[in-house]
C-alpha cells in the first residue's frame, strides 16, 4: 500500500469512526430515538469537529505510522489526539453560545473513550489483517564512518516502511579501503563518490543520504543535474545546512534534511485548478484585446495571424505553443532555427509592440487551458535548442520535471537576452522553492513588466 493511499484511507476511517463514537455516546446518554433537539446542534457542528479531530490526529503522528510504531507510542498518540479534540470541542461549544446549549457536554466526555477505542482498534486490526508495508525505497548512504553504519542499521530495522539500504559509498579510495576491512559489519560497499552517478542509475536508487562531510555541492550537481534518475537527496546536516534549511525527517534520533525538494501533490492539484479557472476568465475578459490584435496583424502583416511552433514540455514531451505572429513570413527559411534577439530584424513594427507588452503570448492561454502549460513555470523551449542545451549546460534536463509556463521567475528577474545558463538558475530556484505565494508574486511582477514594457521573455 502506498503512503498516500494509506493516509487517504486513514482519514476516511478516522472521520467515520469519530462521528460514530459521538453518535454512540448520544445513544448511551439518551437511548433510541435520539431527541432531535439535542442531536441537531451536533449535526451542525459535525464537519468542524471532524476537522478538529483529523488535525489533532495529524499533530500527534497518526498519519505517519513509522512515528508511532509499537503499542505504547500508538496508545499515547491516540489518547493525546482525543484529549486535544475533547478540549477544543468544549472550547468551541463555549464560544458558540446559547444556540448550542442543547448539545450535552456529557456526550463529548462519553465519546472520548469510544474514540480512543475506535482509533486504536482499527489501526491494530488493520496491521494484523493486512500488514502495512510502504513501497520499496532503495537507499544509498554516502560515507563509511560510524554514523553511516548507525544510519544503515536504523533504516534496516525499519524495513517494513520500505527502507532498503543498497549499500555505502566511500568518500575516496582511502576510506573505501578502510571500509572494506570492516565489510562484515556494514552493507555492501558500492564504490566511491566518483561512481555515485553510475550507481544511482544502475541500482535504480530512489534516495541518497549524505552522512559524511564530502564535497556536498558537487555531489548534488552530479546526482540531480547530470544524471537522469529522479532521486531524492538528504543530508545529515552540519551547522551550515541547518542555517540554510530545516530538518524534514528523523531516523531514530538522526536528523535528515532533504535538499532535492519536490512540490506536494495538493499544490500541483490546486495550481491546475487555478490554471483552468483563470484561463477561462482571461479568455472572456481579454477577448476584445485578442480580437483587436488579430485584426491589426491581419491588416499590417497579412495571413496567418496565429503562429504555432513545436516546443518541449514536461518530460520533454513535444507540443505546439500558440502565439500571435510577430515576425515576417518564413522568418527562418534561410537562417534555420535561431534564438530571437532584442534588435532582431525579422520582427515587424507591430510585432515589436506586441512583444514589448507581451500581447503575442496571450494565445498561450489555450495551451494552459488544455494542460500543456501552466501560468507560471520555466518557459518552453524548442526541441532543437533543448538538445543543444542538455549537452552543453549541466542540469538543463532538470527543468523538464515540471510543466512549462507562460511566465516564470527568469522572465521577471532577468533581461531579454539573458543567457540560457542564467535562465536555468532562475528556473531551478523556482522549481525547488515554488509555492502559491511565489506564483502570485511572479504573476504580479509579470503584470508590472507588461505595463512598463521592461523585463525578459
Amino acid at each position: 500500500m502506498s503512503r498516500s493511499r494509506f493516509i487517504a484511507i486513514s482519514i476516511v476511517i478516522d472521520a467515520l469512526s469519530f462521528n460514530a463514537a459521538v453518535l454512540a455516546a448520544f445513544l448511551i446518554r439518551f437511548g433510541w430515538p435520539i431527541p432531535a433537539f439535542n442531536l441537531d446542534p451536533y449535526l451542525t457542528l459535525a464537519p468542524l469537529l471532524t476537522v478538529i479531530f483529523l488535525v489533532a490526529a495529524y499533530i500527534y503522528g497518526l498519519y505517519e505510522p513509522e512515528r508511532v510504531e509499537g503499542a505504547w507510542p500508538l496508545t499515547r498518540a491516540v489518547v493525546s489526539a482525543v484529549v486535544l479534540t475533547t478540549l477544543l470541542t468544549l472550547g468551541t461549544l463555549q464560544l458558540a453560545g446559547q444556540a448550542y446549549d442543547a448539545f450535552p457536554r456529557l456526550v463529548i466526555l462519553l465519546a472520548a473513550p469510544i474514540q480512543i477505542l475506535f482509533a486504536f482498534g482499527w489501526r491494530v486490526g488493520a496491521t494484523r489483517v493486512t500488514p502495512i508495508r510502504w513501497p520499496e525505497q532503495r537507499i544509498v548512504i554516502v560515507g563509511t564512518g560510524p554514523l553511516s553504519y548507525e544510519l544503515a542499521r536504523e533504516l534496516e530495522q525499519r524495513g517494513k516502511w520500505g527502507y532498503r539500504v543498497i549499500g555505502l559509498v566511500a568518500r575516496d579510495e582511502d576510506s573505501a579501503s578502510e571500509a572494506s576491512a570492516r565489510a562484515a559489519e556494514s552493507p555492501a560497499l558500492l564504490g566511491t563518490v566518483h561512481d555515485l552517478t553510475r550507481i544511482v542509475e544502475e541500482e535504480r536508487v530512489d534516495r541518497v543520504i549524505v552522512a559524511s562531510p564530502v564535497a556536498l555541492r558537487e555531489l548534488v550537481e552530479d546526482i540531480t543535474l547530470k544524471g537522469e534518475a529522479d532521486v531524492r537527496v538528504d543530508v545529515v546536516p552540519e551547522l551550515y545546512e541547518i542555517f540554510i534549511g530545516t530538518v524534514d525527517s528523523i531516523v531514530a534520533d538522526i536528523p535528515l534534511m532533504e535538499i532535492t525538494h519536490r512540490s506536494p501533490r495538493w499544490y500541483m492539484g490546486v495550481k491546475r485548478v487555478l490554471d483552468i479557472v483563470c484561463s477561462l476568465v482571461l479568455l472572456v475578459v481579454l477577448s476584445p484585446l485578442l480580437l483587436l490584435a488579430s485584426i491589426g496583424i491581419l491588416v499590417s502583416m497579412g495571413w496567418p495571424v496565429i503562429f504555432t511552433q513545436e516546443r518541449s514540455g514536461k518530460d520533454q514531451r513535444p507540443f505546439r505553443v500558440v502565439k500571435f505572429r510577430t515576425m515576417v513570413r518564413d522568418a527562418e527559411a534561410v537562417s534555420g532555427p535561431v534564438l530571437a534577439t532584442e534588435e532582431d530584424p525579422r520582427i515587424t513594427p507591430l510585432g515589436r509592440v506586441l512583444r514589448t507588452y507581451r500581447i503575442d503570448e496571450l494565445p498561450q492561454i489555450l495551451n494552459i487551458l488544455i494542460g500543456e502549460m501552466s501560468f507560471v513555470g520555466p518557459r518552453p523551449e524548442r526541441p532543437s535548442f533543448v538538445a543543444q542545451f542538455v549537452e552543453e549546460i549541466p542540469g538543463y534536463r532538470e527543468r523538464f520535471r515540471m510543466k512549462p509556463g507562460a511566465t516564470g521567475l527568469a522572465q521577471v528577474s532577468g533581461s531579454y537576452a539573458t543567457t540560457p545558463e542564467r535562465k536555468l538558475k532562475y528556473d531551478l530556484i523556482y522549481m525547488y522553492h515554488q509555492n502559491l505565494l511565489m506564483d502570485v508574486q511572479i504573476v504580479m511582477d509579470t503584470v508590472r513588466v507588461v505595463l512598463t514594457g521592461r523585463g525578459a521573455r
